[in-house]
């Protein structure tokens, strides 16, 4: 089982922003927690080629995912979708292990 699950419509967005830059085929989605924020944890999103001993990788569809061990216990459960709506457009993460979070949304306590 995978420690994230990313929605069709998160994974076309990643897709997309891969294959604009060429990147597709060598880079994957790096998800991972970091100290910091409102509620004491933040969430860092970026691409990345290289997976070291310490990190998890997985597919979800054509996209490559990445989460490092200290990471994946934040994780583990997590959605991550996208929206593009009138009202909001961007990634969201739905994360069960999150105990509080702020109002901005980007940051949670566990």
């Amino acid at each position: 089982m995978a420690i994230i699950e990313l929605t069709s419509a998160a994974q076309d967005r990643i897709k997309a922003l891969l294959d604009r830059d060429g990147k597709l085929a060598t880079h994957g989605l790096r998800l991972k927690v970091v100290g910091g924020g409102c509620s004491g944890l933040q969430y860092q999103l970026g691409f990345d080629d290289a997976v070291g001993d310490a990190d998890n990788e997985f597919r979800a569809g054509e996209v490559k995912v990445i989460v490092d061990d200290k990471s994946a216990v934040f994780l583990a459960g997590t959605v991550l979708d996208y929206v593009d709506t009138l009202q909001e457009s961007g990634f969201k993460i739905q994360n069960p292990n999150a105990k509080s979070t702020c109002g901005c949304g980007q940051s949670f306590g566990a």
